[in-house]
């Protein structure tokens, strides 16, 4: 298994579905509701079709907000390790992550940077490749250093 960084244009949401066509929000709708409103809790993982994306599946999953989660590293790991659990249940040997919760969700880089590179480290043995595609020079470098510093073991 190799582990990259990519530099790249983030999708966001919006543009992977618009991309994917409208075939990606009915598989998304189709996905079981696990209580009301809700398909895909913090930290779990699902997938579907990847319809008109040049991508066979996409995996979708929720970080924690930062501020609002009682355990974040905790909640962001699972995120990490169930989207990783989701692609080897479905003979998925390459994979793309975003930073997940780094947006929005307010995720410190540095504190992301090592659950998500150690945790890919931890649970990605089935795997050939793993990227994460990064949308600012920022994130990029925060991740580059992290991996050369937990990579090095």
């Amino acid at each position: 298994m190799s582990l990259e960084l990519l530099m790249t244009f983030y999708l966001f949401p919006l543009a992977i579905h618009r991309a994917a066509g409208p075939e990606l929000l009915e598989a998304c709708y189709k996905v079981p509701e696990v209580r009301p409103g809700i398909r895909c809790p913090t930290g779990e993982a699902r997938i579907t079709p990847g319809f008109k994306l040049p991508a066979s599946h996409v995996i979708h999953t929720v970080g924690p907000i930062y501020n609002g989660d009682s355990n974040p590293a905790a909640s962001l790991k699972s995120a990490y390790k169930n989207s990783l659990g989701v692609a080897k249940e479905n003979n998925i040997k390459y994979i793309a992550f975003p930073a997940i919760s780094c947006g929005v969700f307010g995720y410190p880089f540095e504190e992301a940077a090592t659950v998500a590179i150690s945790t890919v480290k931890e649970f990605a043995d089935d795997l050939k490749e793993v990227h994460f595609v990064l949308f600012s020079d920022d994130i990029y470098n925060v991740w580059l250093n992290k991996a050369k510093e937990l990579l090095q073991a």
